[in-house]
């Protein structure tokens, strides 16, 4: 295809496109004249995931460069998964993990996060950010004197596990690194707005159900 039709069909910009080829994040197409090339599917997608972790994530492009490596290095799609859901440069988890390892007592909320993972069976590196997002909760909780805790969150853990099953149902049906990398942005960073969204209509039909009668009750008498 031309420039022309993969800006149109990726929804990038040209001058974008340009831009990327001279940083070495797009590879050049196949020359086809003196200043005419022509651009395949693998560019496509190549071009939707740049979009999708500079647009999207706000990485800068020099994170984005070692994520595109890492993803093109890796041959496994659990770990291309793990690359796109951290969307973190192999070196800064490199060091994160290192930093991790360093700290001699974890947070009681750290150490909640692992009863919970333990509880619910999963298998998840010792290190994966979300242990210490979720610990952060917690711990905030612990000290707001919530009455929320680790075991609290379990009926969400298994509301999450059963999302994360059509999550990954999503990925399945293509060999191609490239195309299993952007469909695992769309599922990791595309759907949670989503998700969101689908949550919050459905407390607002909870609450009108179980407290909008409930007030025109309490006019009534």
């Amino acid at each position: 295809m031309k420039i022309s039709e993969l800006s149109r069909r990726s929804g990038v910009s040209i001058p974008a496109i340009k831009y990327y080829l001279r940083d070495g994040l797009l590879p050049p197409g196949h020359a086809t004249a003196a200043n005419q090339a022509s651009y395949s599917e693998d560019h496509l997608h190549r071009l939707r995931l740049i979009r999708t972790l500079i647009g999207v994530r706000r990485l800068p492009v020099s994170s984005v460069r070692e994520i595109l490596g890492a993803i093109t290095e890796e041959g496994d799609l659990h770990q291309i998964f793990g690359i796109v859901i951290d969307a973190r440069p192999a070196a800064l988890k490199q060091k994160q993990e290192q930093d991790a390892r360093a700290a001699e007592q974890e947070t009681t909320g750290v150490t909640d996060v692992r009863r919970l993972i333990s509880e619910m069976g999963w298998d998840v590196a010792t290190h994966t950010a979300a242990i210490q997002t979720l610990g952060d909760v917690l711990d905030a909780l612990s000290e707001l004197k919530a009455d929320i805790d680790w075991q609290t969150l379990l009926p969400y853990a298994e509301l999450a596990d059963r999302t994360s099953e059509l999550d990954v149902e999503q990925m399945h049906g293509t060999s191609d690194l490239l195309e299993q990398a952007e469909r695992a942005v769309l599922v990791s960073v595309l759907l949670e707005p989503a998700l969101l969204a689908l949550r919050r209509l459905a407390q607002e039909d909870k609450s009108a159900r179980l407290f909008s009668h409930t007030a025109e009750k309490g006019n009534g008498d």
